[in-house]
């Protein structure tokens, strides 16, 4: 088996950016000193490809060359300048808006056959009738099942206009006919608050594993929904969260900060500062905060970090952030393209840049930050954690930071090398336990019909009988001799976390995996004191 490291480097941001080759009719007749001459860095550019189009000898796809030719271009700037090919901005634009409009399924295609893992609660499907474990046959009257079905084309098939209606037949087990459903098609939320729940009696956790357009609505209503629970305390779990938007991770910082106080500043080339400050309308400025983070915690990840820690707000919890403080600002290129540029530089409320060193057109380096820190130490040692005097801040209550690449938190909690297993990890990766659980499931749903997620977080337990299984079945999958007797109950919690996922949803899912969490436990602890 092909095992990799569970712990990869982060790299932020989606696909990559930019560049504008539209080119202008072609006089053949130009020389090629007046090209390379009197026209523009442009017009060469312009010319060269249309030299290509029209003279080369062979037939050659342009439009491929070009993306090569702006990556090429953008990987000389910084690393997080960034271009998005048209055939992938549809897909970004609905991550980062937050929503898209669908028939609200997660499915996956077993045994050449759609699925139905889980309906979106709420969403049209639910509304419909259908239910976990259903296989969706028909879609307004085509057949899509079979091989020649991608997930994409099965998605390109269930989207559509908003409010429009998409027929489906749908196989159930222990009906002895299709079932005909008609579905109209809305708005189907992709959650980036995944997780909102109590801790304690009075602390909350709130998990966010992106900053999109609709993540503030979201983690204001888990918010509240903790305050109504008694959390006069909160964690806010930021690892892993690669970032987004700017003005996103504003308003959250905002909620926890004193009107007026300085949440970052921002600069452009031309030295523009832009400064951005907290409003009146904070509810938990009174409440204490607790903001986990890792080395993959990035961007507006390290924004509401940073100024929390610069304004003595709270406590920051886990290892050294990821380091990124540029600016990205996305630009249409005008043929369904898009670019998403560096724009500026931000920092944080004392002055300091977080964004770790690059040299221009060596991204490779960069992004094996992640391996640096592992040899160094850094992830299980807090001394290790390199520091420059010249990159030294102080906060208004005395408090010494440092810029120059990431937040360091305020407490340390290294990485849990215990559970640290390749096989383990690749696993996770591969969908096997889902897969597993699903055909588990599948055999009778009845038997669960009863078990509140109460009932099943507190007392369901995972047999070592379902591990052994598991572990055949993964043999059979992978023509493998994987056992698990070392690793027992981290097996039994993935497998626990999985079936509640397709029974509950993502919420259950994230308590059960944060169940003896190191960071989560010293949080707790902290919030005791």
């Amino acid at each position: 088996m092909g095992f990799q490291k569970k712990y990869i480097p982060l790299i932020t941001g989606v696909a990559v950016a930019a560049g504008v080759f539209i080119g202008g009719k072609l006089n053949f007749t130009d020389t090629s000193d007046r090209l390379f001459t009197s026209n523009s860095k442009k017009d060469k550019l312009n010319r060269l490809i249309d030299y290509i189009d029209y003279e080369y000898v062979d037939d050659v796809n342009t439009d491929s060359i070009v993306d090569v030719t702006v990556n090429g271009i953008l990987s000389n700037l910084d690393p997080h300048s960034t271009y998005i090919p048209k055939s992938e901005l549809q897909r970004v634009t609905e991550n980062m808006k937050g929503d898209f409009v669908g028939i609200g399924v997660s499915f996956y295609t077993y045994r050449d056959t759609i699925t139905v893992i889980r309906p979106t609660e709420g969403g049209p499907s639910e509304k419909a009738g259908i239910k976990s474990g259903d296989r969706i046959i028909v879609a307004d009257g085509d057949s899509i099942f079979g091989r020649q079905w991608s997930n994409e084309a099965i998605i390109k098939k269930l989207k559509g206009e908003k409010d429009s209606k998409i027929n489906l037949k749908v196989y159930r087990k222990g009906q002895k006919k299709l079932l005909d459903f008609t579905v109209k098609r809305s708005d189907i939320p992709i959650k980036s608050v995944i997780a909102a729940y109590m801790l304690t009696s009075d602390l909350g956790y709130i998990k966010i594993n992106r900053f999109a357009e609709s993540t503030y609505k979201e983690f204001k209503k888990a918010l509240d929904q903790l305050q109504n629970q008694g959390a006069t305390k909160l964690a806010l779990d930021l690892r892993d969260n690669p970032g987004g938007f700017l003005g996103i991770a504003e308003q959250i910082v905002d909620e926890f900060l004193e009107d007026d106080k300085l949440i970052l500043f921002t600069k452009n080339k031309s030295g523009k500062v832009e400064k951005s400050f907290a409003t009146r309308k904070g509810d938990f400025e009174e409440g204490e905060v607790f903001i986990l983070i890792n080395e993959n915690s990035a961007s507006a990840s390290e924004i509401v970090a940073g100024a929390l820690q610069d304004n003595d707000k709270g406590t920051i919890v886990g290892r050294r952030s990821y380091g990124k403080g540029l600016v990205q600002r996305e630009m249409a290129l005008g043929d369904g393209s898009a670019v998403r540029l560096t724009v500026s530089r931000y920092y944080t409320p004392t002055g300091r840049s977080i964004q770790r060193p690059y040299s221009n057109g060596d991204n490779d380096n960069y992004y094996k930050d992640y391996y640096k820190r592992e040899r160094n130490g850094e992830l299980n040692d807090y001394n290790s954690i390199k520091v420059a005097d010249s990159l030294r801040f102080t906060t208004p209550k005395g408090k010494v930071v440092y810029g120059g690449g990431g937040i360091i938190p305020d407490i340390f909690v290294p990485l849990d090398t215990s559970i640290q297993n390749e096989t383990l990890s690749y696993i996770q990766r591969s969908g096997y336990i889902s897969y597993f659980v699903f055909e588990e499931l599948d055999k009778d749903r009845k038997v669960y019909e009863n078990v509140t997620q109460k009932d099943f977080i507190n007392n369901f337990i995972i047999s070592d009988d379902v591990v052994i299984k598991f572990q055949d079945y993964l043999n059979l999958k992978e023509n493998a001799n994987v056992t698990f007797v070392a690793y027992h109950d981290e097996m039994k919690k993935l497998i626990k976390a999985a079936l509640a996922d397709q029974l509950y949803g993502r919420n259950v899912y994230e308590e059960i995996i944060n169940s003896n969490d190191d960071m989560i436990e010293e949080v707790i602890k902290l919030s005791q004191e």
